[in-house]
């Protein structure tokens, strides 16, 4: 005999920061700010490493990728959590809060899985940079840009496919900004064991993996830095990846720390502040960083201003002058 189905629940309400009542006009502020400096700035990294002969190199190709992930990646989550602090808590359809659960985590595995690639392009550009060119071609890049965004579609689907299957027979209230696995797995009414220890194993897989790649990938590069006889030329070098290193950490510190521990629930505040990191904060450091402590894309930056400022003036005059 087969079982009945029991969910009941149609929509999901998103409760946002409804214990900060008092600060949700400014959260709102905050992160429309990072959110507008976080989608422009990386749109400015894409038009400058497109247009710019100079960053088409492997590193700045990852970076583009990097960059193209991270204003739809931010756009999946942001916008929603915007409508929380408007409304005081925003209803979402179980199939669109499934669509954004599925979306977050497709985005979220490619990050990893890029990052892990650029951590690779870093120590073959510093520890073997003699064949660099060879093990770094156009292909060999492209195949990596495709493994990594391949791969993300195919993790998204395991968590969205069993967090549906499950039964959700109310309440339909969720004390988050955004559907995330674990607010959704405490939500359902039904056993949600076997589901929990799929996405715990799929969480170690991807993030853990990732991160153990891009920590080898980093104890090489530091070993070979400290074997550079200068002071100067250490430290020019580690500039190169001090960026990565950053963004790196920050990014799969906190990833970790929601997604691949016990079952134990903690505080749904602690909850949000953690995801507030690797959803809002993270993919605003990657433009500030990389384009800032960049002199190679600082200098392209500025030829593309002045290139299109001069076409500008130009056409200005050529206005003037007809009139």
């Amino acid at each position: 005999m087969k079982s009945q189905n029991l969910s009941t629940v149609t929509e999901i309400q998103l409760l946002g920061f409804q214990n900060l009542l008092e600060w949700q006009t400014l959260l709102f502020i905050i992160f429309l700010f990072i959110y507008f400096l976080t989608v422009t700035g990386n749109i400015v990294i894409i038009v400058v490493v497109s247009q710019n002969q100079q960053l088409h190199s492997p590193m700045y190709t990852f970076l583009k990728h990097l960059s193209f992930l991270e204003i739809w990646y931010t756009s999946t989550i942001v916008p929603l959590l915007l409508a929380t602090l408007v409304s005081q808590g925003q209803a979402i359809s179980f199939h669109a809060c499934i669509a954004q659960l599925y979306f977050f985590v497709f985005f979220g595995a490619t990050e990893c899985f890029l990052l892990a690639v650029m951590a690779y392009d870093r120590y073959l550009a510093i520890c073997s940079p003699l064949h660099y060119s060879f093990l770094m071609s156009p292909e060999v890049c492209t195949k990596l840009v495709a493994i990594s965004w391949l791969t993300g579609v195919g993790t998204g689907f395991l968590p969205s496919l069993m967090i549906s299957r499950l039964d959700f027979c109310g309440p339909n209230q969720i004390n988050h900004f955004f559907c995330d696995l674990p607010p959704l797995m405490q939500l359902s009414c039904s056993s949600v064991y076997v589901t929990e220890m799929v996405i715990f194993i799929l969480s170690i897989a991807v993030l853990c993996l990732c991160f153990i790649l891009t920590l080898v990938s980093y104890v090489f590069i530091v070993s070979s830095i400290l074997r550079i006889p200068s002071a100067s030329g250490r430290m020019k070098t580690f500039s190169t990846c001090g960026s990565h290193l950053a963004v790196v950490t920050i990014y799969y510190g906190t990833m970790i720390s929601m997604y691949v521990r016990p079952s134990a629930h903690p505080s749904p505040d602690i909850n949000k502040i953690i995801s507030v990191f690797y959803t809002v904060v993270t993919p605003l450091l990657n433009p500030v960083i990389y384009s800032l402590r960049n002199k190679d894309f600082k200098d392209a930056l500025r030829k593309v201003m002045r290139r299109n400022c001069g076409i500008y003036g130009v056409r200005m005059k050529e206005n003037l002058f007809i009139r």
